[in-house]
């Protein structure tokens, strides 16, 4: 098994073993807490440009299901685990992951300390890394690494060209693309939505031209506010007063439209277990999650919009409630696929306000 080695801006340097395709990565190292649905994780769009670590420490041991995935394809850039398995079970896998991994293009590493490079992210913050099969001209790595920025993430995991999931259902909704995973559609389709997903360059002439019921803001990956376009966009959208549902980097885009600000977190919120309290009854649910970047809870302009739920571990901005029209928006998952399902009331509540305007 070939040697392959982890550069991390800061200089520290991780040996392993190559997994997936052969060849060098560049980007922003994150991790996840999540102890399965890898498949999914590793084609969630929100990942552009990022290297995700596994904290679980056995990943593969269902091999790969390719009916799991949330897009077409992986769209992060690296692939870090402690320990690849390479003789999963299940009856539903197609392969071992380690060969989808290689077909796909994923460049990864196993047989590292994932547990000190956790630590490492939690201490300092994510940072940018490389992952490689040498150590040769190290200076001009490290020098590429630091340099290295997300860019365009929403345009690079848009879909190509407008289609339609749940045709003839009884309510119209658009979906707007920017980076969505597949089972946002599913949920809405579901529940009887005929939904129009088009690409995040849509004009908001262009998505009001399906005369929509309801409008969806879905999923992403980069920072909201380098979304210029987008967010203005949503302004128009937002004078027309139709049902709106923001998730991930839809609730950021649609915060900015409203004039909040959004921050970068320090490593932010990835997995599928972070407790999200509803701050008008008090409940707790567990989340699944996958952001770099929150809303400001004071930002918010006083008679626009409210925080509506909060991280329960460090007290973000999970939800904003909009004051005199029919929306909200939820930093986390209520569609995640491999759970929890705490959250997937939203959807119902999303759809009877599209009912209602259609009544």
């Amino acid at each position: 098994m070939k040697k392959a080695y982890l550069i991390l801006a800061n200089g520290d340097v991780y040996e392993g073993k190559s997994i997936g395709a052969e060849g060098a990565t560049l980007g922003e190292v994150v991790f996840t807490t999540g102890m399965g649905s890898y498949m999914e994780t590793l084609t969630d769009p929100s990942y552009y440009g990022q290297i995700i670590t596994q904290t679980f420490p056995l990943i593969g041991n269902y091999g790969a299901i390719p009916v799991d995935s949330e897009s077409d394809k992986p769209y992060c850039k690296g692939y870090i685990v402690r320990e690849l398995c390479r003789c999963g079970s299940n009856f539903r896998m197609t392969g071992e992951l380690g060969d989808w991994l290689a077909a796909q293009g994923v460049v990864g590493i196993e047989d590292i300390d994932t547990r000190r490079l956790t630590r490492t992210i939690r201490e300092h913050g994510v940072m940018n890394g490389m992952i490689c099969p040498s150590l040769d001209d190290l200076k001009d790595k490290l020098g590429e690494i630091k340099s290295f920025k997300v860019k365009d993430a929403p345009r690079s995991t848009t879909v190509k060209e407008p289609y339609v999931v749940g045709e003839g259902g009884k309510t119209k909704v658009v979906l707007i693309d920017y980076g969505a995973k597949l089972n946002i559609p599913r949920e809405l389709a579901k529940r009887g939505c005929e939904v129009h997903i088009v690409p995040c360059t849509a004009t908001a002439e262009e998505i009001l031209s399906h005369k929509p019921a309801g409008i969806m803001l879905s999923n992403g990956g980069g920072d909201p506010a380098d979304a210029k376009f987008e967010i203005e966009q949503i302004k128009k959208l937002n004078e027309l007063r139709i049902p709106t549902f923001g998730i991930c980097l839809g609730h950021q885009l649609m915060a900015l439209a409203s004039g909040a600000k959004t921050h970068k977190l320090k490593y932010g919120h990835r997995g599928a277990n972070q407790p999200v309290k509803d701050l008008s009854t008090g409940k707790v649910f567990i989340t699944s999650q996958n952001h770099g970047y929150a809303v400001r809870n004071k930002s918010i302009p006083e008679g626009v919009g409210r925080v509506s739920m909060i991280n329960a571990n460090d007290k973000t901005c999970e939800g904003i409630e909009y004051i005199g029209r029919p929306c909200f928006t939820v930093q986390f998952h209520p569609e995640a696929h491999g759970g929890p399902l705490d959250t997937e009331f939203l959807f119902d509540r999303f759809v009877a306000m599209t009912e209602e305007r259609n009544a």
